[in-house]
């Protein structure tokens, strides 16, 4: 009875059960949004642009390695390259979605794709997978979800964007770019497969940092994802 209580919400319902749920995940992402603001401008990505990143790719990791490529003067071609290939996570994402949201109107599908992220992935396929059928209002529980992190996002994005106009050029804040990815990726890594493919990402890293253009960030990955690929298939 619990579960089909659950199955009968209403759309508006739904939709506040994933606000409420993405909550508690913003205190992790709101020191993420603040410290990119800061960083663009760092890399002299002007304020307008720097929040319009947020407001358009709406994707942490892209836009922190867009700002370490600008900074360096990396080709347009380069950057849109490397930012695919750190996404290209969000297509198994999407797979992992299909099942749950396939009926939606394509108008629906393409809003919640723009609303796709790490966080909103987790929150959300744990209560699809939870529930264990499909909700005809599900696709509510998503949106509430996504569009929390989006209003947390876009508002710590702002914060950084100010702090990083009074903060002094001397404070050099790259290196909390990656004491962040760290604390991202460690408690991830719970199989061969994915220790594996950080090892090789960083020992790679590591040995291609004469590259260009930060051209080592782009190999390390095409490394990694190999090298993850290999172990799991073997």
């Amino acid at each position: 009875m619990k579960q089909n209580a659950t199955q009968s919400l209403t759309f508006s319902a739904e939709f506040w059960q994933g606000f409420r749920a993405e909550l508690p995940l913003l205190i992790g992402v709101l020191p993420f949004g603040m410290i990119y603001g800061v960083l663009a401008l760092s890399a002299g990505i002007d304020p307008l642009p720097a929040q319009a990143m947020s407001a358009i790719v709406f994707a942490g990791s892209a836009q922190f390695i867009t700002t370490q490529l600008v900074a360096v003067n990396a080709p347009l071609l380069l950057t849109v390259l490397t930012i695919l290939i750190v996404n290209l996570r969000h297509a198994l994402y999407s797979a992992s979605m299909a099942p749950y949201l396939q009926r939606l109107r394509p108008i629906w599908k393409i809003g919640l794709a723009y609303l796709l992220t790490d966080e909103a992935f987790a929150v959300t396929i744990a209560e699809f997978q939870r529930r264990n059928e499909i909700n005809p209002n599900g696709h509510a529980f998503f949106f509430g979800s996504g569009l929390a992190l989006w209003g947390g996002w876009q508002a710590s994005t702002a914060v950084g964007v100010f702090l990083g106009k009074v903060i002094p050029q001397t404070w050099s804040l790259d290196f909390t770019l990656a004491l962040i990815f760290i604390a991202i990726v460690v408690p991830t890594l719970k199989d061969r497969a994915l220790v594996t493919a950080a090892i090789v990402a960083s020992i790679t890293a590591i040995l291609t940092i004469g590259l260009p253009y930060k051209l080592s960030l782009l190999v390390a990955a095409f490394c990694a994802i190999l090298a993850g690929y290999w172990i799991s298939e073997s």
